[in-house]
């Protein structure tokens, strides 16, 4: 039996309260379903900047449960404010800190925004953590953290020169994460996520992921736009992977494991061109009437990295972490909610 599956079947007989941020969001609505279906309690938080009602009550729903179940409660707030943060954290176990303004594009267009919800924000979630006497505090780091280090895999222990403002909020969260755990013996652990998708994913707005976003494209008829050569490579990583991975660090029972960062990924790597095809391919074989189209290649994108390909050993050692898709099984699995809901 896996780590992953010796922590559910404890859940399963031991309720624990979790907060999750960002609950509205593609990855905090994840977990919020998956929290619930292992039968724990969950305070949700969101301010709905990029999340959706829609998510919640989605998950809800996938989860077999209604808003007024008994196990869920939400607080429509932003981090920004500390109160706000002091009230969701009363009373919780684990905090499973999602809340994040997300994008490179949009970080440097508003890099002050970005700024007050990734760094303002997190900081008032640490604090109110803490003070609150919470057991463990998860939150979403990111692979952008690597910035222009040139080393494929990448490993947690060498990064480079941050290249967005979005990616300097991310590195600033780390260093705030090791002061609280050195000064006050708080206990964090950070995931550095890399691309990933799943279910609930938003393919609207200028920064849209670009799997849902290719998705939807291509079943409404519309162009695809590859930024670059096609060939830029990035680590796809399934939602039931980084949802795994959240659960794992919440319950590290070795002291090495905590107060630590891990990469969430596959370490594989996969080309735009590659990934535009393996999309199509399924897309095909789901759609009526669907004709197969090339995509139109442009500039590249600033602040995006060439290639993005992550190591896992460290969370594979310390935390047991085995992941339970591949990008083509992810996809496979994605993709009867992708065309469901993205048509």
């Amino acid at each position: 039996m896996s780590r992953y599956q010796e922590l559910q079947t404890h859940l399963a007989s031991n309720r624990y309260r979790w907060l999750v941020t960002g609950v509205a969001g593609f990855i905090g609505s994840n977990l919020l379903e998956t929290l619930l279906r292992l039968g724990q309690e969950v305070v949700g938080l969101d301010n709905f900047a990029t999340g959706h009602r829609h998510n919640i009550e989605q998950a809800l729903a996938d989860a077999g449960e209604t808003q007024d179940c008994g196990r869920f409660s939400f607080i429509e707030a932003d981090i920004c404010d500390l109160d706000s943060c002091r009230k969701a954290c009363e009373g919780v176990d684990f905090v499973l800190h999602q809340a994040a303004l997300g994008s490179v594009p949009r970080s440097l267009e508003d890099p002050i925004r970005t700024n007050s919800a990734n760094i303002d924000g997190f900081l008032n979630m640490l604090l109110a953590a803490r003070d609150a006497g919470c057991r463990r505090f998860v939150y979403a780091a990111s692979s952008s953290t690597y910035g222009d280090h040139p080393d494929l895999p990448k490993v947690e222990e060498k990064i480079g020169n941050p290249l967005s403002p979005y990616a300097v909020t991310k590195v600033v969260n780390e260093l705030y994460a090791q002061v609280f755990a050195r000064c006050y013996g708080f206990k964090t652990v950070g995931l550095r996520y890399f691309n990933i998708f799943g279910k609930r994913q938003d393919p609207n707005g200028a920064y849209a992921a670009v799997i849902p976003k290719w998705v939807a494209s291509l079943i409404n008829g519309e162009e695809v736009f590859i930024n670059g050569d096609g060939e830029t490579s990035r680590d796809f990583c399934y939602i039931d992977n980084t949802v795994q991975m959240n659960i794992l660090a919440a319950f590290a029972e070795d002291e090495a494991a905590v107060d630590q960062v891990y990469n969430v990924a596959l370490n594989d790597r996969t080309s735009l061109t590659r990934l535009f095809e393996m999309i199509q391919e399924r897309l095909l074989q789901r759609v009526d009437g669907l004709r197969p189209v090339k995509p139109t290649y442009r500039d590249f994108r600033p602040g995006d990295v060439r290639h993005s390909q992550a190591d896992i050993g460290k969370a594979r050692r310390l935390l047991g972490y085995a992941p339970s898709h591949r990008i083509d099984q992810g996809l496979d699995e994605a993709m009867e909610w992708y065309v469901a809901s993205l048509g």
